[in-house]
């Protein structure tokens, strides 16, 4: 497992980063398709994490990331869409997450945790979901190291994106300027994805767009190659 400035080099290193969400995978398979996802040359997985209560619907908790984490080397990078993020965060890391998400709309003062994770020598990161006002995130980029924006609702994978979210994008990263990852996540494809890194982001989540093709690499390849054509500020100091 990378500990926190290694797993930051990491993502900078690889930037723009095609994070497969395995919310979209065959549950039925997941031995197939994260051996699939390994040849494929993703640097990062995206788990998300739904607990039925913060979100209105279930997927899986520690016990199958802590599975998964015995398939594969590649980094995991955790998106909890639960209502006490703190509670679990210990069995999180422990099942081998190098990044640990949490919504800002579940904790409204996220200082105490995104500090924990950081002394958990983790990547500590702070969501936000479409209808939260970008200020009251803004006094906490600072205790980040990484900003999820929603471009969908949390919840459910094969959502629009919301285009209205890339305002959040840019100011983050006109505040922030090189020091923050910024991820998006939610309806990111072809046509969404050049508007995204244009906007700063240079870590994207994509669920249909690599899950509903016949060839993962390639569709993994096309959209990096899709986001490298407006390289962001965090590409640039590279």
């Amino acid at each position: 497992m990378l500990k926190r400035h290694a797993m930051l080099t990491h993502l900078r290193t690889n930037a723009p980063v095609i994070a497969p969400s395995l919310l979209k995978c065959d549950f039925g398979n997941l031995h197939k398709e994260v051996k699939l996802l390994d040849r494929s040359g993703f640097s990062v997985l995206h788990l998300d994490v739904m607990d039925g209560h913060f979100v209105p619907n279930l997927s899986y908790g520690p016990m199958v990331i802590r599975s998964l984490r015995k398939l594969t080397d590649t980094p995991f990078d955790a998106h909890l869409m639960i209502s006490d993020p703190a509670r679990y965060l210990n069995e999180y890391l422990d099942s081998g997450c190098e990044a640990i998400t949490f919504h800002l709309e579940a904790v409204p003062d996220p200082s105490d945790l995104l500090s924990e994770i950081r002394r958990r020598d983790a990547v500590a990161g702070l969501a936000i979901n479409p209808n939260t006002p970008f200020e009251l995130a803004e006094p906490w980029l600072e205790m980040c190291d990484l900003l999820l924006v929603m471009s969908v609702q949390p919840g459910f994978g094969g959502q629009t994106f919301m285009p209205e979210v890339l305002q959040k994008v840019r100011r983050a990263r006109e505040i922030a300027n090189d020091r923050l990852i910024i991820s998006i996540d939610g309806g990111i494809a072809d046509g969404t994805i050049e508007k995204c890194s244009d906007a700063g982001a240079d870590l994207f989540v994509a669920g249909s767009s690599v899950f509903d093709t016949e060839d993962y690499g390639a569709a993994g390849k096309q959209l990096a190659a899709l986001a490298r054509d407006t390289p962001s500020l965090a590409e640039e100091s590279i």
